[in-house]
């Protein structure tokens, strides 16, 4: 089942500004709150089906790529229905976006949903994978060494020396909530907001971790799996969410950003879906005919060069080039023919060559039939 556009989720169009589009994800996360439609299975999905779609528009950089490729853009993990994002992740992610709302509450304490606020969420990572044209054919499984903050395996990430060096906070009791009162245009609302001494994680902590020094994490490598999709670009960015650095107490981890370099082929040169290949042959061979290899992504293939094939004489091979990350089919190896003229004569072939300079079927005619580069270009482009 095909994952429905995001702007459609949320009742947007593709030119809305970030304002409005808190305003639309706002009304659909109060119209399906779990409070308000409690055990209602759709309710929820449609909930998280929400987050998911505010979760990649609010970001600039996510978004951007989501309106370039389309879903593909988001990679491994983009959209965070993939990865399993729980509810209380979104409670975490986006309780902000009602922080000037008198529904505050959905998103703080004030909900039987309702949870401890975590930790700041982690930084994203950006790094660079090269690709083949071959693998961009396939799609392929790359493995990467990343170096990035992970959990403090010493404290579990939690920052302290020990359990008993973690105390619940004085502030909020260990809440990680104060209560607040605000005045509203329906008079005066008691709120909920982040508990300023422990962040809104509701404990403190009297003795830190030697290992971390208190920060719950630490410098180190890990080694991803990652799964590249076939037809991808030079420049695309692709997005697995929760590898990149670890959150701090406890908060989510950050997203890994993968950046899309191609590295050059040997003989083939990639024009969107189709790869091109410059063969270069001898006058004879043009005007005898010939059979000849050509280099294709999987391997050489034999063609045949007629007899008169004229330079500039582009050969198709259906199938052989790259799919698309957003369209179906596969694009073709266009084969460009051009007559190599040699630079050197010995006094033989100069002979040779002047014998048939003046030859009646070596004066140039072209006919109307004969087309032009641009027209050539067309018909195989369109």
């Amino acid at each position: 089942m095909s994952k429905r556009d995001f702007y459609e989720i949320l009742g947007v169009s593709k030119s809305a500004d970030e304002k409005e589009m808190k305003k639309a994800y706002r009304k659909i996360a109060i119209k399906y709150h779990p409070d308000k439609n409690p055990d209602n299975k759709e309710a929820e999905e449609k909930f998280k089906e929400a987050a998911e779609a505010y979760e990649v528009l609010s970001d600039p950089d996510k978004r951007a790529r989501y309106d370039r490729y389309g879903h593909a853009g988001l990679g491994q993990g983009g959209g965070f229905g993939q990865g399993g994002m729980t509810m209380e992740d979104i409670f975490s992610q986006f309780g902000d976006v009602f922080s000037d709302s008198p529904f505050e509450a959905f998103f703080g304490g004030g909900g039987s949903r309702s949870t401890r606020a975590r930790g700041k969420k982690g930084s994203n990572l950006r790094i660079k994978v090269n690709l083949s044209l071959a693998e961009i054919a396939e799609g392929v499984t790359k493995k990467i060494k990343v170096k990035k903050q992970l959990s403090c395996s010493t404290c579990s990430g939690s920052g302290a020396k020990s359990a008993s060096a973690v105390k619940s906070c004085g502030t909020c009791g260990g809440s990680g909530y104060v209560r607040q009162v605000k005045s509203t245009f329906l008079g005066q609302m008691q709120t909920t907001a982040v508990c300023p001494s422990c962040q809104g994680t509701g404990q403190t902590i009297t003795d830190k971790c030697t290992s971390c020094k208190g920060d719950g994490r630490k410098l180190d490598s890990e080694t991803i799996e990652m799964e590249i999709p076939a037809g991808v670009e030079e420049g695309m960015q692709l997005s697995m969410r929760g590898k990149g650095n670890a959150g701090v107490k406890g908060g989510p981890a950050g997203d890994l950003l993968i950046n899309i370099v191609e590295s050059p082929h040997e003989h083939l040169q990639r024009d969107g879906k189709n790869v091109v290949y410059d063969l270069f042959l001898n006058f004879a061979d043009v005007a005898l005919g010939t059979s000849v290899e050509v280099p294709t992504l999987n391997g050489k293939v034999k063609i045949k060069v007629p007899a008169g094939t004229q330079a500039g004489k582009i050969f198709r091979l259906k199938g052989k080039g790259l799919p698309s990350v957003q369209e179906y089919g596969v694009g073709d190896q266009l084969i460009n023919v051009n007559v190599w003229t040699p630079k050197k004569l010995s006094e033989e072939e100069k002979e040779l060559m002047k014998k048939i300079q003046s030859s009646p079927n070596f004066i140039p005619s072209p006919g109307k039939s004969e087309k032009g580069f641009f027209e050539k270009m067309k018909d195989y482009f369109q």
